[in-house]
């Protein structure tokens, strides 16, 4: 069957240049039978659950729709075009069901359990022991001790959530699509860079329209907020966006009632479960002990960034008042009175800085980087890919021997879902046939090279804050391709807590901040030159610029999140957007417009995987910025011993210790707060 249907291959890489939206019925039909089948036969095995007897070839027969579905998935973000999406949407009600199954089955609780009791358990590797922990807890999260009776129920919230993600996910990018703002006057091109003009010059002519086309897209949208001369134009994109999928629009995209009916659901969820509210579902695998810790870590926070805030917007208000004669600071000024600031206080301007970041200097650079701290080589490699632009390269040990492999799609496009990510293809495991080796996608979406020069395309040429995204999104791919773990369910990125799986992503921001790693990742797109010292130090000075303003609008973010599902009653009389003012009352310096939407584009909560766990970034941030610590403390980025001990310990290990065991091992001691506050500059060293 894997002949005539490619998703069924998985002798190797995906086959994306064979895969089609008509392979996916078929395919998964057939390994959800097989899958069905699978544990049929191991349910009703009477012998004594073992390892090898139950738990290895359930996850064998798992991993074959896991990588399949993947595929599938995976597709779905990078290539949103109607087959594919119709594709998807028709399996995946089925795919919630298997799971939703597969998660209430009490027989294979039963064996898992009977495992984690018998006197084989304290013999099994720690990686083992730690999927059996692992499983027996997600039964019991999944509805397995549930009654018979309110099976089908939970069985049914599951889907229902599953399918609600998706349309969240796809009307926010339909209701990006459907914005476009078309400049008909050079005038009111004042102050964008040659390269965005250039390219909204070739977004209306490939729409077969004169002038300039603007959209929503990052690479179009942000560069108009910062540098656009035109109020008029910077207020009609920031309103676009801020109104996105809301009832301003079509009422087919509307993520109002979506949003509702997502909160409805989890709370219905975690009560059946036995929780007071969906954020204590979503701690129980984390590392936060409690609703109550994570509050306390925000608001104490918050606490101390809250002055650094209220100096940084008073500071921008009165700068734009004197220098912009803008009296009163609306919610598209800020970034373009932000950028005028950083200009005047540090004697430069963003475009000056992205003109030396190339994309090939900058990967270069990026390899470089994981090579010296890791002792590993980057090399190109070839596979089929499901896109012109994408690029795949592998990763050898000191031997020359394959480590993993990983693709990057580097650019936006109107069928990408926005924003950036890394996920998994395939996870290190070792089988019968030898070692699995790990294969990940690495997506961003940063603009695409525009212009010629000498007769050739001009490569593409990125923001630091776009740098800093590529070595972001590297870091979460070096978690999963350099783990050393051969147990699926903790390989990789695999079984890492949420609330700490950013900190090797976090961790990698750092080298962007170091002066020799930016000599090497840097060349000007015109002269080649490297980046200039003398604008380095500028870059330094305003590392931290306005720093205040962007913790508190994160711990906004993240309180908002966390008492929406925790506190909140979405069937009670107030709105999602009361519960935010109150949060923007108690943390916030700026407030949007009463009109701003913000909600309704919140994908992570709503459509991916950060329901409850967005504070994930500042608790992980805390163990990064400490992480980092240790080789300041060393004197060197790039410390040997520093570096084999941080990717033993945490990089390597993936999930198969508690990330809290893998922080103490590394640095001998529980995470501090004290090195973030001092890289966002709210202590001195």
């Amino acid at each position: 069957m894997s002949e005539s249907n490619p998703l069924l291959d998985f002798s190797g890489l995906p086959r994306f240049d064979a895969i089609a939206p008509a392979h996916v019925q078929p395919a998964i039909v057939q390994l959800l039978a097989d899958n069905r089948a699978l544990i049929e036969r191991l349910a009703g095995d009477p012998r004594p659950a073992t390892w090898d007897n139950f738990a290895a070839p359930l996850a064998d027969g798992i991993e074959r729709l896991t990588r399949a579905w993947g595929i599938v998935g995976h597709l779905h973000s990078v290539n949103d075009v109607p087959d594919w999406r119709e594709a998807y949407n028709l399996m995946l009600p089925e795919i919630s069901r298997f799971y939703a199954e597969l998660g209430q089955n009490l027989k294979l609780f039963a064996k898992y359990k009977a495992i984690l009791e018998s006197a084989a358990y304290p013999t099994l590797s720690p990686a083992r022991r730690r999927i059996v922990d692992n499983e027996v807890r997600d039964f019991r999260l999944s509805g397995a001790e549930l009654p018979e009776d309110k099976k089908p129920r939970f069985q049914a919230i599951q889907e229902e959530l599953a399918a609600l993600a998706a349309k969240f996910s796809e009307n926010l990018l339909d209701a990006t699509n459907a914005f476009a703002e078309i400049v008909t006057s050079e005038e009111e091109l004042a102050g964008l860079p040659s390269d965005v003009i250039q390219a909204a010059r070739e977004a209306a002519e490939k729409d077969g329209k004169a002038g300039w086309k603007f959209t929503l897209h990052m690479p179009s949208y942000w560069p108009v907020q910062r540098f656009a001369d035109s109020r008029r134009l910077r207020e009609a994109l920031y309103r676009a966006s801020a109104t996105r999928a809301a009832e301003f629009g079509p009422a087919e995209l509307d993520n109002t009632p979506l949003i509702r009916r997502i909160l409805a659901l989890r709370e219905e969820e975690a009560r059946m479960l036995g929780y007071r509210n969906f954020a204590e579902v979503s701690l129980a695998p984390k590392m936060a002990a409690s609703v109550e810790q994570v509050l306390a870590f925000l608001r104490d926070l918050a606490r101390k960034a809250k002055p650094f805030a209220e100096r940084d917007v008073a500071e921008l208000r009165d700068f734009a008042r004197r220098e912009l004669r803008l009296e009163t600071l609306e919610a598209w000024d800020m970034g373009y009175a932000s950028e005028k600031l950083r200009q005047a206080r540090y004697a430069f301007s963003e475009q000056d800085v992205k003109a030396y970041f190339t994309e090939p200097r900058v990967l270069s650079g990026l390899f470089h980087v994981v090579e010296s701290l890791y002792g590993v080589r980057i090399e190109p490699d070839s596979a089929p890919v499901w896109h012109e632009d994408v690029r795949f390269f592998r990763i050898e040990d000191a031997r020359g021997e394959r480590v993993g492999q990983f693709y990057l799609d580097p650019y936006a496009r109107e069928t990408k879902r926005g924003g950036a990510w890394m996920d998994d293809a395939v996870s290190r495991r070792r089988t019968e046939a030898g070692m699995q080796t790990p294969v990940a996608y690495l997506a961003c979406n940063f603009p695409r090279p525009v212009g010629e020069k000498d007769g050739k395309p001009r490569p593409a040429t990125f923001s630091h804050d776009d740098v800093e995204t590529l070595f972001h999104e590297a870091g979460h791919g070096l978690h999963h391709l350099l783990t050393r773990v051969e147990e699926l369910g903790v390989s990789g990125i695999h079984g890492v807590e949420w609330d700490a799986v950013e900190l090797p992503s976090q961790f990698m921001e750092n080298y962007c901040w170091e002066w020799e790693v930016l000599r090497r990742v840097s060349s000007h797109v015109d002269t080649g030159e490297p980046l200039p010292r003398e604008l380095f130090d500028k870059m330094l000075a305003a590392r931290n610029f306005q720093s205040g303003m962007l913790t508190v609008r994160q711990i906004e973010f993240a309180l908002f999140d966390m008492l929406l599902h925790s506190e909140f009653d979405p069937r009670g009389k107030d709105s999602v957007l009361d519960l935010l003012h109150t949060v923007r009352e108690e943390v916030a310096v700026i407030f949007p417009p009463a009109w701003n939407r913000f909600p309704n584009s919140f994908s992570h909560i709503f459509a991916g995987g950060y329901a409850a766990g967005y504070y994930s970034y500042k608790w992980a941030e805390v163990l990064s910025a400490d992480s980092y610590a240790a080789f300041e403390e060393a004197g060197d980025p790039f410390d040997p011993d520093v570096g084999r001990r941080f990717l033993d310990e945490i990089i390597a290990m993936g999930g198969a210790r508690p990330a809290l065991e893998n922080f103490r091992a590394f640095r001998g001691r529980d995470p501090r707060v004290d090195a973030l506050l001092r890289h966002s500059g709210m202590i001195t060293a």
